[in-house]
């Protein structure tokens, strides 16, 4: 007899910088990590909601070449061993490294990767199995929701903490002012 496959998985998707950690330009060294207040609560209260935890995060400083692949990756290492000893295990890392103006060599380039484009979240979905509609995301730009959006994530929530001028965001984009608004708001999608 043959077990019916389980269903697809709702996600929590996660930018990173501005998010997950505080952004103060191009961080990719555990001594330059501050994490956003809240993080951890938030991941762990999505994990006993039974969503996947993934961060979705562009990276041009690998292509402006601040820092390597290779140190993106030690540090994205370091980054799931801090989170898994505060109970948050990531079920995915997806990254962009190319910049369509600023990128040096290969990674100059115009990509589906890159948000605002949805590579990054279509990827996690066939990688995963994770069912985009009953998933959330959460990004600090409006960028992050409109690759969010052009994916078909059900939950798009906008992080306005300390945020400066912005656009007036959609009418389907909630904006949390901070990571325990952003979890409360995940609790009654989830419930719903």
């Amino acid at each position: 007899m043959t077990m019916p496959a389980a269903a697809p998985r709702p996600a929590l998707f996660l930018d990173r910088d501005g998010v997950v950690n505080v952004n103060h330009g191009y961080v990719h060294r555990a001594e330059d990590t501050a994490f956003v207040p809240g993080i951890f609560e938030l991941c762990r209260s999505a994990q006993a909601l039974g969503c996947a935890l993934v961060i979705i995060t562009n990276q041009a400083g690998i292509a402006r070449g601040h820092y390597s692949a290779a140190q993106y990756h030690a540090y994205s290492g370091w980054l799931r061993g801090t989170m898994a000893a505060q109970g948050v295990l990531l079920d995915g890392i997806y990254h962009c490294p190319h910049h369509p103006e600023f990128g040096v060599g290969p990674c100059r380039r115009d990509c589906t990767c890159r948000k605002p484009a949805p590579g990054m979240i279509l990827q996690a979905a066939r990688d995963l199995d994770l069912d985009l509609a009953r998933s959330a995301l959460l990004g600090d730009s409006v960028s992050d929701s409109e690759a969010g959006r052009r994916a078909g994530v059900g939950l798009l929530m906008l992080l306005s903490a300390g945020a400066a001028a912005r656009p007036t965001p959609a009418a389907d984009l909630q904006t949390v002012r901070d990571l325990d608004a952003a979890r409360r708001t995940l609790q009654r999608w989830c419930a719903r």
